[in-house]
């Protein structure tokens, strides 16, 4: 499915209504540019469990959201293995869903069976938002 978003407030609302096909041990790869609206996506599914306060965790590499949404940002990670020793990879597969930014730096340690999502910038306030 494709969706033109014209705001960060409405990229919410269409990762609020994709929240609602997600399940315990989902992993989810966003993937676009720098500033594309994946931490907006995410404030969106983290919306849809009851959850809110969600900011990037660029200097984290994860922040967990009521034990529930676990969210990566893998920009600074140079492989899996890097993954796997920081214990990112421990939380796959649980009762929680990750949603994680950068996964190609960690690529060869994913689950197989991953959703995906792509944010494209469009302009400066839209985005194609690909499910």
């Amino acid at each position: 499915m494709e969706y033109l978003s014209k705001s960060a407030k409405q990229t919410e609302e269409i990762a609020f209504e994709y929240a609602k096909t997600l399940k315990d041990g989902d992993v989810v790869i966003l993937s676009g540019d720098l500033g594309a609206g994946k931490t907006a996506f995410t404030k969106g599914v983290a919306k849809f469990f009851g959850l809110d306060g969600v900011t990037s965790p660029t200097y984290a590499y994860l922040n967990v959201y009521g034990d529930k949404i676990y969210h990566y940002d893998c920009y600074r990670l140079s492989c899996g293995e890097d993954a796997e020793r920081l214990g990112l990879t421990d939380y796959f597969g649980g009762e929680n869903i990750c949603l994680i930014e950068w996964a190609e730096n960690i690529e060869d340690v994913l689950p197989d069976n991953v959703k995906k999502v792509e944010i494209k910038k469009v302009s400066e306030n839209e985005r194609k938002i690909i499910l």
